[in-house]
């Protein structure tokens, strides 16, 4: 009965060990001067900004005249990354930094490291780590949906933000448009 228990508990760590983490939820930038929010929508990865260090923060360095004065909170920044390996999807990425669309890759290194990575013209990359908000819910979790988020002991502006709702109608092209 007890070889039954071991061979048993082996199978169960080798199907876990075969299946993708969640990488849906809350994710402080390195500089920690934004959360993105992460969830799957329509079978796409999104991310949103829902706070922000310093509040008022605008899309400035947008190509589009336009959308200058677009606030960053609440902005799509991952854009409909698609499964690419175990932990691994991939798409594009936003800067408002810089107002430039990146091809890039996300890769959820454990439950609370995902590592994130954009270039330009295929081979001018370049990345950093992200940390999972210490106690945030994963995005999908009804529990979190339209709460603020914040890191512990930190001021700012933050936003209760249903990522799917924020990128209702925009995928693709669309998305484009709106970003340029």
């Amino acid at each position: 009965m007890r070889k039954s228990f071991l061979v048993l508990g082996a199978l169960l760590a080798s199907v876990t060990a075969g299946t993708a983490q969640d990488a849906t939820g809350d994710w402080l930038v390195k500089d920690k001067i934004a959360i993105i929010r992460l969830d799957q929508c329509d079978g796409l990865m999104w991310g949103v900004v829902v706070w922000e260090k310093e509040a008022g923060g605008v899309d400035r360095n947008n190509p589009d005249p336009a959308k200058r004065k677009r606030p960053t909170l609440g902005m799509p920044v991952l854009l409909g990354l698609k499964p690419a390996l175990k932990n691994q999807w991939a798409g594009e990425i936003y800067n408002a930094q810089d107002g430039k669309t990146y091809t890039a890759k996300i890769t959820l290194a454990n439950s609370n490291l995902l590592r994130v990575e954009g270039c330009l013209l295929g081979f001018l990359c370049g990345g950093e780590d992200w940390t999972r908000v210490p106690g945030s819910a994963r995005a999908g979790d009804a529990s979190s949906a339209g709460k603020r988020t914040a890191p512990p002991g930190s001021a700012g502006q933050s936003r209760g933000v249903e990522v799917c709702s924020s990128i209702s109608g925009l995928s693709g092209g669309a998305h484009q448009r709106r970003l340029k």
